[in-house]
């Protein structure tokens, strides 16, 4: 069984981000008495947070939810990158996936 990728996603983006646990914890919506705590609970698998919370994270890290669910480091980080572009760019991005595997 794997572990759940989600701890692992989460302290490595907030370390990409540059921000403590507590500081991500209170930008998420998490009291600043707890936050801390709350934030190491999720990082060791302890907790994990509802998809609320998850969202809430997500978007204070300006990653896309689906980055913490990639089971790999690979995809992790293509979905990374792919949330950084424009929907157009997704778009284009898209057909030349399509192209490439000869999908119709």
């Amino acid at each position: 069984m794997r572990p759940n990728p989600i701890p692992i996603r989460l302290k490595e983006a907030r370390k990409f981000a540059k921000l403590s646990q507590k500081e991500l914890g209170i930008r998420a919506g998490i009291d600043e008495n707890s936050a801390s705590a709350r934030m190491n609970q999720y990082e060791k698998g302890k907790h994990i947070p509802n998809v609320v919370m998850l969202r809430s994270m997500a978007k204070e890290l300006d990653v896309p939810m689906s980055y913490f669910f990639c089971e790999d480091q690979v995809s992790a980080e293509i979905v990374r990158c792919i949330g950084q572009l424009t929907q157009e760019d997704r778009e284009e991005l898209l057909q030349q996936i399509i192209s490439k595997l000869d999908l119709k």
